[in-house]
């Protein structure tokens, strides 16, 4: 295993659950089970010698229930404009092969249904995120207004994309993915972002 790397940037989970979505806090999906996009955008980042700053990765998913009890269908979407190593290494560290938080977040993976390499667009704006892979899937989200019009923020939840941050809690605009048999179309439902760090040491 290969643990010298080390990703930094910025995430969104957008998920099917209404209001508060409960999985965070290790409770059930609101709908009985959780379809999500997750994506992340790499603004620094490195495996050995290739540096992989600017690219994406989003994974499409469906939890059966309970996310925390795993068995989870993922299909992976890396950056169409990463180059050979690019793609090598940021498939092989969000498939949980080089350690760190994303072969904890692997280890719940019951099936991989698919990977693709497509474009993917990080949209980003002072209230709000989301992610567009090519024609087959779809994420915006726009922060929650809260108190004197500051964002409504959660800590130290249990269950984290991106452990030792602050999420903003935001209102899915949109929410869809067509393919791999993961099909799903929502509006107004929940979202988080935040920025994240991951290493392999």
């Amino acid at each position: 295993m290969d643990n010298d790397w080390k990703l930094t940037g910025q995430y969104l989970e957008s998920c099917s659950c209404q209001e508060a979505c409960p999985c965070i806090f290790m409770g059930k999906p609101t709908e009985g089970d959780c379809s999500a996009l997750v994506g992340w955008h790499v603004e620094q980042g490195h495996f050995n010698d290739t540096r992989l700053d600017g690219l994406n990765v989003l994974v499409a998913l469906n939890s059966p229930g309970h996310m925390a009890e795993g068995n989870w269908k993922v299909v992976l979407y890396v950056d169409q404009a990463a180059n050979e190593q690019q793609r090598g290494a940021l498939a092989g560290i969000f498939a949980g092969e080089h350690g760190g938080h994303p072969a904890l977040l692997a280890s719940f993976i019951g099936e991989v249904l698919g990977m693709e390499y497509l474009p993917i667009n990080f949209e980003n704006s002072a209230s709000g995120c989301g992610f567009r892979v090519g024609n087959v899937a779809h994420a915006s989200s726009q922060a929650i207004e809260g108190q004197a019009g500051q964002q409504v923020t959660v800590q130290n939840h249990p269950l984290a994309v991106a452990p030792g941050q602050t999420l903003v809690v935001a209102k899915s605009e949109s929410l869809s993915h067509q393919g791999h048999g993961l099909n799903f179309e929502f509006n107004d439902r929940m979202a988080y972002y935040s920025p994240f760090s991951y290493t392999g040491n």
